[in-house]
């Protein structure tokens, strides 16, 4: 192979967790309300609060558009992952919870210890647990569909954001198409990507402390979360709904936190029951997670808080300071994963450097299944299957470098629809390890691998398209020229070779077209389904009703 070129690629580890995701998503398995979700989706992380399939799928996206990003030019593995992902959103076991956790919690009293902690101390023993989600108590009353109800925020803005990966990755209309999502007794509602955004927009420009998850909780984690939802939403279709999230992060600051006499963090809203009125946050240093929990998702929108937040957390844990043993507060390694995430976002590489040596001899990953060719972190639970929602965490840490997570949200890229595109690979079986168009010298770097290793040398062909010129084109293969190809219409040649480490060099003669529309804008000028009209009476008003009452009410 000839030498290495200085464009991104995919090493061994993303190769094999995009190998098992893979695996995951397109195996047919049953979220029907008459069937079971295979068990290697993770439901079982972070309990009581996200022990749900759902959360292994909205994070198992989180590396799509990264990935998606480092090989611009083939994405259609990404979007068939992302495809079976939002499917899986849209039914009976993704909304379990909403569906099934009707009114207060009959079991109040029975919490084991490690749930009694995450409530009020003067409200335990008659009071829901974080994760219980008691749809139909009052004022609210039974709301029989998942994503337009009053609560639920945990549910449409996580899927909102798998939304947007999906047209990340794909660039293609299929989920602002009409859908069905499931409800309360298999009723089923239609809605679409554009639709879902407008709810949450108009929902939220009434309500700037945020909408409340379980009843009656508003978590800063879900809020901001969706927020970032609507941010990838608006760089997608060049709209401006996600100005509720700005001004939420306002509301956060002067609300949901508190400072100690020397200006350093001292508590972090975990979440706020405006019915309670009473906030629940962790105590002493541990209050630090409350603050790492929200930083992946605010670190976009604001990056100088966001850094702020992340310096005070591994601050108060001593994780920034290498003569301090470094120390977990709390056994769930979804804090550490946080914590590592963020250093690499924000290039802290002294925190990074002693979190990851923690993972590496702690969070146990490895190679797995049959041809050692899938990969995870298993954190020595000796279970079946890697935690999807923890390893999903840890890879994105490795994916990209620093800023390459906020550069998803803040400089999508969409050029890459309207450039060659490599397609039609014969995926699991022949892997890309790097795809990328070095517009410059108007030249396409392939570079593949057997994904599955007992299928190395067998025939394969596949496709590159969005050429200016196919005719003029020129292959290289390891260096040497290159001439098993075909032309197959009018701007697209099919390359016909082996299943094997090869390096591709295809001089396209593309260097870019700023003439071009890209499919995301084409999507936005022709759809109308999602147009928001912003008055400023809508602005207004909410702002008096809180201002009026002086917390968040039960307008929440």
């Amino acid at each position: 192979m000839v030498s290495p070129n200085p464009f991104p690629r995919l090493d061994d580890r993303a190769r094999g967790w995009l190998h098992y995701i893979w695996d995951k998503s397109t195996t047919v398995d049953d979220w029907s309300s008459s069937g079971q979700p295979h068990p290697w989706w993770d439901q079982y992380s972070t309990a009581p609060m996200c022990s749900l399939g759902r959360f292994d799928l909205h994070e198992t996206g989180y590396v799509l558009p990264m990935m998606a990003d480092i090989t611009p030019a083939w994405r259609e593995a990404y979007t068939r992952i992302a495809d079976g992902l939002v499917s899986r959103y849209t039914t009976f076991w993704s909304a379990i919870d909403w569906l099934t956790m009707i009114g207060h919690d009959p079991d109040q009293a029975n919490y084991p210890p490690e749930w009694m902690v995450l409530m009020p101390e003067h409200l335990r023993g008659r009071y829901d647990s974080p994760g219980w989600v008691a749809n139909g108590v009052k004022p609210w009353g039974l709301q029989p569909d998942p994503i337009g109800s009053d609560g639920a925020l945990f549910f449409r803005g996580f899927f909102n954001l798998l939304l947007g990966f999906y047209r990340y990755v794909s660039g293609d209309d299929k989920w602002e198409r009409p859908f069905k999502v499931t409800g309360y007794q298999n009723r089923l509602f239609d809605w679409d990507h554009h639709r879902i955004v407008s709810f949450m927009h108009d929902q939220w420009a009434e309500r700037p402390q945020g909408m409340h998850c379980e009843n009656t909780k508003i978590w800063p984690f879900c809020v901001s979360g969706a927020g970032l939802g609507m941010q990838l939403y608006d760089g997608l279709y060049g709209r401006d709904t996600h100005w509720v999230f700005e001004r939420w992060i306002g509301y956060l600051r002067k609300h949901y936190m508190g400072f100690d006499r020397k200006g350093e963090l001292d508590w972090v809203a975990f979440y706020y029951d405006p019915l309670e009125r009473s906030i629940y946050s962790f105590r002493d240093d541990v209050a630090a997670y409350g603050a790492l929990a929200i930083t992946p998702y605010i670190v976009a929108k604001d990056r100088p808080f966001a850094t702020m937040l992340y310096e005070m957390a591994v601050r108060k844990l001593g994780w920034d300071d290498p003569k301090k043993p470094l120390l977990q507060l709390h056994p769930d390694p979804r804090w550490l994963a946080i914590g590592l995430m963020m250093a690499r976002e924000l290039g802290d590489a002294v925190t990074e450097t002693r979190l990851r040596q923690v993972a590496e001899e702690s969070f146990e990953p490895k190679f797995f299944g049959a041809e050692n060719n899938r990969f995870g972190w298993w954190f020595n639970l000796g279970e079946p299957w890697p935690r999807g929602q923890l390893s999903s965490l840890m890879m994105v840490s490795g994916l990209g470098e620093p800023g390459a997570w906020s550069r998803v949200f803040t400089k999508p890229d969409l050029a890459k629809f309207t450039a060659p595109t490599v397609s039609g690979v014969d995926y699991p079986a022949l892997g890309i390890t790097q795809c990328w168009n070095d517009n410059a010298a108007g030249t396409l770097w392939v570079e593949t691998y057997a994904a599955t290793p007992s299928r190395r040398g067998e025939a394969t062909r596949w496709r590159i398209s969005g050429l200016p010129d196919p005719a003029a084109i020129q292959v290289t293969l390891d260096g040497g020229e290159f001439t098993n190809w075909t032309i197959c219409d009018g701007d697209s040649i099919e390359i016909r070779g082996e299943i094997g480490e090869h390096m591709f060099r295809i001089a396209t003669g593309y260097h870019g077209d700023p003439v071009r529309k890209t499919a995301a804008a084409s999507a936005s000028s022709a759809s109308t389904t999602g147009l928001i009209i912003m008055t400023p009476s809508i602005i207004t008003s909410a702002s008096l009703r809180v201002a009026a009452s002086g917390t968040c009410g039960s307008c929440c």
